[in-house]
């Protein structure tokens, strides 16, 4: 494991560690356009960059809060290595876990404003917090439950609250359970529920979606790249099986495995298509609609081959 520190002349440079790993200060945050990244970090140039703002709030805080290093996944990883890039990720989780500080910087959060009163009692920034992305992206999923300590700064590095103070806040944007958020043991939520926690989010790579729940089932993998969203999650539900208990078996002890985290009903997840007109998952009330077989997705009088039963076509176009 990679991390910084400062030398004497305020610069950052990177040591590496096999064991005894010292404490250190985590970052957890959203990508931008310009990131420092390794080879910058090593040749010492990308204070320019845009991203070099988070990566000197992180060993700032750090410094304040009596950690000596700290690590930033932008520039710690040298992912021009899809060896170490693997190694990492599979790693990713104990990383955040064994932190201990983790900073999260949201980016798009404004530095926080109260306007007279208790401002104990006054969240004048908490609409801007439930929107921010990083609430959305699949990779924070596992940097918001993996450290003990969490804490939140806005894009001006105004501290906005911890784990602990804001729970109810992010319970209620992520649906994730507050025993998850305070360290019960991941084991105790069945597969469905864990699973159901990164319905909502998105990775800029389509294999990142099942790869960064790595951590989040303590399994561990090959990655692939290339290989595509349905297979990246097909091996990590096959890695899940190797425990005692699966996601098959879970599919065979339950009847309902999908869990809407906004409504708490089965059936449905939150980002499903929903018909405010009937009420009814699976649709939108604009999707086409065939009044003749009750389907959606066509019109009864759309072209229809009698031949391979497809629709967009006649028998005579047909190439079967």
């Amino acid at each position: 494991m990679r991390l910084l520190e400062y030398d004497n002349d305020g610069e950052s440079r990177l040591t590496e560690f096999f064991d005894n790993i010292p404490p250190y200060a985590i970052l957890s945050h959203t990508w931008g356009l310009e990131e420092v990244n390794f080879k910058d970090i090593i040749e010492r140039t990308g204070t320019s960059k845009a991203g070099f703002d988070k990566i000197q709030f992180c060993g700032e805080q750090a410094r304040r809060d009596g950690l000596h290093y700290f690590w930033v996944d932008t520039c710690c990883i040298d992912k021009s290595s899809s060896a170490e890039l693997a190694e990492a990720i599979n790693s990713m989780f104990r990383w955040y876990r064994d932190a201990a500080k983790c900073y999260v910087f949201l980016s798009d959060v404004p530095r926080p404003t109260v306007d007279g009163g208790d401002r104990s009692h006054q969240f004048p920034w908490e609409p801007a917090i439930r929107r921010s992305k990083w609430f959305t992206r699949g990779w924070t999923l596992q940097e918001l439950i993996a450290p003990k300590s969490v804490e939140f700064y806005s894009k001006d590095r105004e501290f906005l609250g911890d784990k602990k103070s804001l729970e109810r806040h992010i319970c209620e944007v992520t649906g994730i359970p507050s025993k998850a958020l305070r360290g019960s043991p991941l084991a105790n939520f069945s597969v469905a529920e864990r699973m159901s926690w990164i319905e909502a989010r998105q990775t800029t790579r389509k294999e990142d979606m099942a790869y960064s729940l790595l951590g989040i089932f303590d399994v561990s993998m090959p990655l692939i790249y290339g290989e595509g969203r349905e297979n990246a999650f097909k091996r990590v539900r096959e890695e899940i099986n190797k425990n005692s208990k699966g996601f098959d078996q879970e599919l065979q002890g339950t009847q309902h495995i999908i869990v809407c985290y906004k409504c708490g009903e089965d059936g449905h997840y939150a980002n499903d298509p929903h018909c405010f007109k009937c009420g009814e998952y699976g649709h939108y009330a604009n999707d086409p609609h065939c009044y003749k077989c009750g389907e959606y997705g066509h019109y009864a009088n759309d072209p229809h081959c009698y031949k391979c039963d497809r629709r967009g076509h006649f028998a005579y176009a047909c190439q079967i």
